[in-house]
């Protein structure tokens, strides 16, 4: 095994050498209008050459030579390893198993702008770069293997808005310096930024926020969703003076989840994630570029812009971090009903699979359990954790619904009475 590793190692650092090159040859003084621009990293790494950019394969590693050129072209600084633009990690756990790439080396790739007067406190902007590849079990399409997952919406749209933010950056740096981040290994776990967050080579406490792009290339009717504005007290003065894009807002005050900001969340550091929607194309074959909205990224993008600038303004020490509950937790107060489940957020497959359960809850009494995969909620069908907090909102408490699960490969069918 370690000799096949080596090899391989030693391939993906030839090809990256070759396309660092090839890249910064061929692509460095051409100017694009900022929707040609995002339109074109879409189209490069959504494109069926990419091969749904699996972290650990060949593709991935392609597509961060490509964000690491477009960096350099950019003039940022290198924030990687030994002065490179990339971090490297092993990936590990069930989902890199299950995908056939445990152990095989993946990237996150850092870059920097260095801020004009408070150089040693930092605004962390991320996206990950990673895709389902050719499907398996992190794909929702269980009928056709070995099927191309070009990975647009999610979430070459997000690295599309992080280098939007960077041109801009590039050209009027704030006053704090920004690290970009764009993370792989999230489609297995959030392996990319929890392997950062991990190894942080900066204090937390010098740490503002984090700003992270999840599924940012569906806007429609101009409605665009922020998490985490309950991880702190200042969030909700800071997006009312960016409040000034003409877009439909909703906040969620969770800063867990099943994106990247979770890993800094985790850590105490205040995040926001900005998300457009989930869709029936989530984890398929049909999440293609085409779909993909270039003026809505920059929409979304822009308004981050001016959230980012109106943070810098701010000392790091004032703004403060509070922890919150699960977006399921969250979805849940108010009018929403409350199920009594804790989500399992590293799950990828079709549904909602539950990792915990409330002793008093509803879903206990009606004996659902850890590790059951919730598909369907009364007539409404499960496709993922967004789908799930979506159809909380669609029921009353002390109504009486059927609950249909997977569990150990059967589907039950289970009452449940909401409370």
């Amino acid at each position: 095994m370690k000799s096949t590793m080596t090899k391989f190692s030693i391939k993906i650092f030839c090809l990256l050498t070759f396309s660092f090159i090839l890249f910064s040859c061929s692509s460095g003084s051409e100017e694009f209008t900022a929707d040609e621009g995002i339109r074109q990293d879409v189209e490069w790494l959504a494109s069926d050459d990419r091969g749904g950019r699996l972290a650990g394969t060949e593709h991935e590693a392609f597509a961060a030579n490509y964000i690491a050129d477009r960096f350099l072209q950019l003039g940022l600084n290198p924030e990687g390893d030994s002065d490179t633009y990339f971090q490297h990690y092993l990936l590990e756990g069930p989902l890199a198993q299950s995908m056939g790439v445990e152990n095989y080396i993946s990237r996150n790739v850092v870059a920097g702008i260095t801020g004009t007067e408070n150089t040693g406190q930092f605004i962390i902007v991320g996206a990950h770069y990673d895709g389902q590849g050719h499907g398996g079990t992190i794909s929702l399409n269980h009928e056709s293997a070995d099927t191309l997952h070009s990975s647009a919406d999610d979430n070459a749209s997000g690295v599309a808005g992080l280098m939007h933010l960077a041109r801009e950056l590039s050209e009027e740096p704030l006053s704090k310096s920004v690290l970009f981040l764009a993370f792989s290994g999230e489609e297995m776990g959030l392996l990319g930024s929890r392997y950062f967050t991990d190894n942080l080579q900066i204090s937390p406490d010098s740490i503002l926020a984090m700003i992270n792009f999840d599924m940012i290339g569906r806007l429609s009717e101009e409605e665009l969703t922020i998490f985490g504005t309950g991880t702190s007290p200042q969030w909700d003065e800071i997006l009312s003076r960016a409040e000034n894009s003409g877009l439909n807002i909703q906040t969620n005050p969770s800063g867990t989840g099943a994106s990247d900001h979770s890993s800094f969340h985790d850590n105490g550091i205040p995040v926001l994630h900005y998300f457009t929607g989930t869709h029936d194309d989530y984890h398929r074959e049909s999440d293609t570029p085409d779909k993909v909205n270039a003026d809505g990224i920059r929409a979304v993008s822009e308004h981050a812009l001016v959230t980012l600038k109106e943070i810098s303004s701010i000392h790091v020490d004032e703004i403060d971090f509070t922890a919150t509950d699960s977006q399921q937790q969250n979805i849940m107060s108010g009018d929403s009903v409350t199920m009594g489940v804790l989500p399992d957020y590293t799950y990828s497959g079709d549904g909602f699979r539950i990792d915990g359960v409330r002793e008093d809850g509803a879903a206990a009494e009606a004996g659902l359990k850890a590790g059951d995969v919730i598909v369907q909620i009364g007539e409404i069908e499960i496709d993922n954790i967004y789908g799930y907090m979506e159809a909380l909102g669609e029921f009353n408490s002390g109504e009486e619904i059927v609950v249909k699960v997977r569990r150990s490969g059967e589907i039950r069918d289970l009452t449940l009475t909401f409370k």
